[in-house]
């Protein structure tokens, strides 16, 4: 079905990102990187040590791509293999997970609702019964209280106050994690969400939800895109516009604010409509509409803050907002009928939906 050059190009990118994922570990758990020398330099020891955290996640991440590549193949349809995007930034000091995700690409034309519902929901699904297996062993096996002080030894100085001032990053909570750390972990030895990065599954098994939530958004081609148009295949279009239009309206909530200089809003207020009009570029919708909705969500976003001057979305989300809107766009495609699928399938598409609710965070990563 594939050929050996296919099999070794799509080898070689998932090789370079587990060894990506590996070298990102190793900055997030223990602060060893290879572009540095002297007490944080990386070792062979660390290196391997980091495989703990990137084995369950890009595994994770395989499972969920291996769950589309079979259920395609039972519906002979054509896909690639699962192509996996490495992405590491320490050698520019960035921070980075090691991936940018995996994707697959279908080769085959699709004219059954049932194969988009059956092979978008099978990545999610497989993923997230891993992910909850990863961060099972995670918080049950957590290490002693004092692990930490492995990590950061200037913790246990009586003298030390700049905790809060050293911590400036730390993950967003969802109510998956959330329920399972009250109810799986021993309340001695759970670690702050600021910490959550030194404990390989449990960082492991973190990412896995985001990257599952991030999946099952109902919009456009996304698998959560798959599920709403395998559920709901008359008001796919409805429901994917407005689920864009929140994700936008949340995501740059403050972005212009009437607390800002009158001199700074007379250079930001036309960039950011110009970015959300061409946020809508594959929406379908005319030019006069997407510059109606553009133009409407500033509106309403500058009046929120004007009320609320606390209020502020999360703007890290814009990008991935920018990238869907501009490149995947929020449009499904058509299918011939509106045969509706059977109960056990609407069964799993709402356990999807129920899904991406425990899994997503309104804030995942929070620099502070």
């Amino acid at each position: 079905m594939y050929s050996p050059k296919e099999y070794l190009r799509h080898g070689i990118f998932f090789i370079l990102t587990l060894l990506a994922a590996t070298l990102a570990g190793a900055e997030w758990i223990y602060g060893k990187s290879i572009m540095v020398s002297g007490e944080n330099a990386l070792t062979w020891e660390y290196f391997v040590k980091s495989f703990a955290y990137s084995i369950p996640f890009i595994g994770i991440l395989l499972v969920h791509e291996l769950g589309h590549l079979f259920t395609s193949i039972y519906h002979k349809v054509k896909c690639s293999l699962p192509f996996f995007i490495p992405a590491w930034f320490g050698f520019i000091g960035a921070p980075s997970i090691g991936t940018l995700g995996a994707i697959i690409r279908m080769k085959g034309f699709v004219n059954s609702r049932k194969k988009f519902f059956d092979i978008g929901v099978a990545g999610p699904l497989a993923g997230f019964v891993v992910a909850i297996g990863v961060l099972t062993y995670g918080f049950t096996n957590l290490p002693p209280s004092d692990y930490i002080l492995e990590i950061h030894p200037e913790y246990a100085d009586p003298d030390f106050q700049g905790y809060e001032d050293a911590i400036d990053f730390e993950l967003g909570q969802n109510l998956l994690f959330w329920y399972m750390s009250e109810n799986l972990a021993d309340p001695e030895k759970m670690p702050e969400m600021s910490e959550i990065i030194h404990y390989p599954f449990l960082f492991a098994g973190y990412l896995a939800l985001f990257f599952t939530a991030l999946n099952l958004l109902p919009i456009g081609q996304l698998d959560g895109g798959h599920v709403i148009f395998g559920l709901f295949p008359k008001h796919h279009r409805q429901i994917s516009l407005v689920t864009f239009s929140a994700f936008l309206m949340y995501a740059g909530l403050g972005v212009i604010s009437p607390y800002h200089p009158a001199n700074e809003l007379f250079f930001r207020i036309p960039l950011y409509v110009g970015f959300l009009y061409i946020s809508y570029h594959k929406s379908g919708l005319s030019v006069q509409n997407k510059l109606t909705l553009a133009l409407g969500i500033a509106a309403v976003q500058y009046a929120i803050v004007f009320i609320q001057p606390t209020w502020q979305g999360y703007q890290g989300w814009l990008l991935f907002a920018f990238l869907l809107g501009r490149i995947m766009g929020t449009r499904h495609p058509e299918v011939s009928g509106y045969k509706p699928l059977d109960f056990k399938r609407k069964m799993i598409g709402w356990l999807a939906i129920l899904i991406f609710v425990l899994c997503f965070s309104p804030q995942p990563f929070i620099f502070k």
